[in-house]
C-alpha cells in the first residue's frame, strides 16, 4: 500500500538523520495522500539504521492503523492534527535538533535577522504557547497540534509561507509540500536558529527591514520567482 509515499516517507526520515537532526530515534518525518486520507509515518522508537519502507506504518486521519505491525510514532496525532489543520501541506516532520529546541526552551520566537533566513520564510517563526495542565494530561500529542494551529490562526500566519514553527518546552516541527520539503525545512530552521543564536549573542535585537524580507522571500517563492531554473523547485 502506498509503496511510491512511503519510500518518499522513508528518504525524509534518513535525511533526518544523515543531517543530524534526529540523534538516536528523536525525530520523525511522515507523508499523506490526501485522495486516500491515509499519512504513511516512522514507527515508534525505531533506530534509523534498522528502518526500512517496509517497516513504515499506514494511518488514518482518525489514527486507525490501516497497514504495519508496528506501532506509529507517538508524535502521530501530532501529525494528523497538522494535517487537518494545514490542507496544503504533504510533508510533516518532527525533530529534537539542538538549536531549534533551544529557542523552544527559551520561549522564543525565531526572529529574521538576515536574507538566509527570508528564503525560507516570510517572517518570524513563531514559538507556540505552552500546553497547560488538561492539555498535558489528556490527549497531549493531539493537544500538542491543536495548540500548533491555534498560534497560526491567531498570528494569521500562512503555514506555506511559515513552514515550521516552536512548540514551546518542547521542539520544532516543519511541513511542506512533500515530505522531501518538510525534511529540507527541519535543515534550514536549524541552521537559522544557530545563526540567529550567533547574532543575538553579538547583541542584535532587530529584524532586517521589511523590504529586504519582501524581496528575498518572494523572488524564491512569489508568483514571479526568478530564483533557480525553470523547470525546476524552487
Amino acid at each position: 500500500m502506498l509503496d511510491s509515499l512511503r519510500q518518499q516517507v522513508y528518504e525524509a526520515n534518513m535525511s533526518l538523520h544523515r543531517m543530524g537532526l534526529a540523534p538516536f530515534t528523536w525525530g520523525n518525518a511522515s507523508g499523506i495522500d490526501r485522495d486516500k486520507g491515509l499519512v504513511v509515518i516512522k514507527p515508534s522508537g525505531v533506530p534509523y539504521d534498522a528502518l526500512t519502507p517496509e517497516k513504515l506504518v499506514v494511518v488514518s486521519l482518525d489514527g486507525v492503523v490501516a497497514e504495519g505491525d508496528l506501532r506509529p510514532s507517538s508524535d502521530t496525532p501530532t501529525h494528523l492534527e497538522l494535517y487537518k489543520a494545514f490542507p496544503e501541506i504533504g510533508g510533516c516532520v518532527h525533530t529534537h535538533s539542538e538549536n531549534a529546541v533551544a529557542f523552544a526552551q527559551a520561549g522564543l520566537d525565531l526572529p529574521a535577522f538576515g536574507t538566509t533566513h527570508a528564503d525560507f520564510a516570510f517572517g518570524s517563526v513563531p514559538c507556540t504557547r505552552d500546553l497547560n495542565r488538561r492539555e498535558v494530561q489528556h490527549d497531549y500529542e493531539k493537544n500538542t497540534g491543536l495548540v500548533i494551529a491555534q498560534t497560526f490562526r491567531e498570528r494569521q500566519l500562512d503555514p506555506m509561507a511559515v513552514p515550521a514553527v516552536l512548540v514551546r518546552s518542547h521542539g520544532p516541527f516543519t511541513w511542506g509540500a512533500t515530505p522531501e520539503k518538510a525534511a529540507e525545512n527541519a535543515g534550514v530552521l536549524e541552521i537559522c536558529c544557530r545563526m540567529a543564536y550567533m547574532t543575538m549573542a553579538l547583541g542584535r535585537e532587530d529584524p532586517l527591514p521589511r523590504y529586504l524580507l519582501e524581496k528575498h522571500y518572494l523572488r524564491k517563492h512569489g508568483k514571479d520567482a526568478y530564483y533557480g531554473q525553470k523547470g525546476e523547485g524552487k
